[in-house]
């Protein structure tokens, strides 16, 4: 029920733009967020947005450079990525949750994930 788009291959210090369309019920109920995983990696969080979008939560590597958002009339959340660098390529996913505590600190209890797009960063 959630569909990823938008990875690509970006050189150096380029800009992609994900986007993740949700069908999970109440969207505007559940707590959004990205996650990434790179290869031989653990699955890292990126960043959580609230119901509302008021409010942003981000990992440290990815702060001040990307930006979570959602729009809940089109059931939809982004991450704008920005200052790309090597170490950000990964299989980028989707999440969705209606506990920020699951969403933040008990990934494997995530109700929804999407099917992950790959992001490649080249130096």
């Amino acid at each position: 029920q959630l569909q990823a788009c938008g990875g690509g291959l970006v050189q150096t210090g380029g800009s992609l733009r994900l986007s993740c369309a949700a069908s999970v019920g109440t969207f505007s109920s559940y707590f959004m967020a990205w996650f990434r995983q790179a290869p031989g990696k653990e699955r890292e969080f990126v960043a959580a947005v609230s119901w509302d979008g008021g409010l942003t939560w981000y990992g440290g590597s990815v702060k001040g450079r990307f930006t979570i958002s959602r729009d809940n009339a089109k059931n939809t959340v982004y991450l704008q990525m920005n200052s790309l660098k090597p170490e950000d390529t990964a299989v980028y996913y989707c999440a969705a949750d209606p506990s920020l505590r699951t969403v933040m600190e008990v990934h494997n209890r995530i109700d929804y994930w999407g099917q992950g797009t790959l992001v490649t960063v080249s130096s």
